[in-house]
């Protein structure tokens, strides 16, 4: 379970934003998904790095010391400025939020639910319209899914954009059952 969205995402984006220009996007990801492995295999490792009794300067080592072969410099330092930090903790939140984010290589997976198929063009114009709107790589699934009656939902990570017919209705019976007659 993550526990500060806000400061996971933070941490992962400032991150990755470096790594993509010093060491790129697969070998981050990589190197972190093997330093994960590491921590997690090793449970007494993160129980050391939030030990009071051991100096940042000779947890630094400790991380030099057992990641290394092939882990790239920008690994060490994100974690070494998680101790600084005192965040060393979120270090497998970060991991699984980037992994999560960026395991398509940046695409971001959408679905399309429609009631009915749609032609091509409009797929596209869809599509353009929310690569403009989130700014990212988007993976397009469609579903068909006669239960909205018609228009389409539009289903990315936690968001949901409904413009079905359905959403409609209901909307304008709660209206209807809200206004009093007298």
């Amino acid at each position: 379970m993550i526990k500060n969205k806000v400061i996971v995402s933070r941490y992962a984006e400032a991150f990755i934003s470096l790594a993509r220009l010093n060491c790129g996007l697969d070998k981050a990801l990589g190197d972190l998904a093997s330093v994960k492995h590491i921590i997690r295999d090793n449970p007494g490792f993160g129980e050391l790095m939030d030990n009071p009794e051991i100096s940042h300067t000779e947890k630094c080592a400790i991380i030099d010391a057992v990641i290394r072969d092939g882990i790239s410099d920008e690994i060490r330092n994100f974690l070494k400025l998680l101790l600084e930090k005192k965040r060393f903790d979120i270090f497998l939140d970060v991991t699984e939020y980037l992994r999560a984010k960026y395991a398509h290589h940046g695409q971001v997976d959408v679905l399309l639910k429609t009631a009915f198929p749609l032609e091509l063009d409009v797929i596209k114009n869809i599509e353009a319209a929310l690569k403009k709107r989130f700014n990212q790589d988007l993976r397009f699934y469609i579903d068909l899914d006669g239960s909205l009656l018609g228009g389409v939902q539009v289903v990315i990570g936690n968001t949901i954009i409904d413009g079905s017919v359905a959403k409609r209705l209901n909307e304008l019976k709660e209206k209807l059952t809200a206004v009093s007659i007298e």
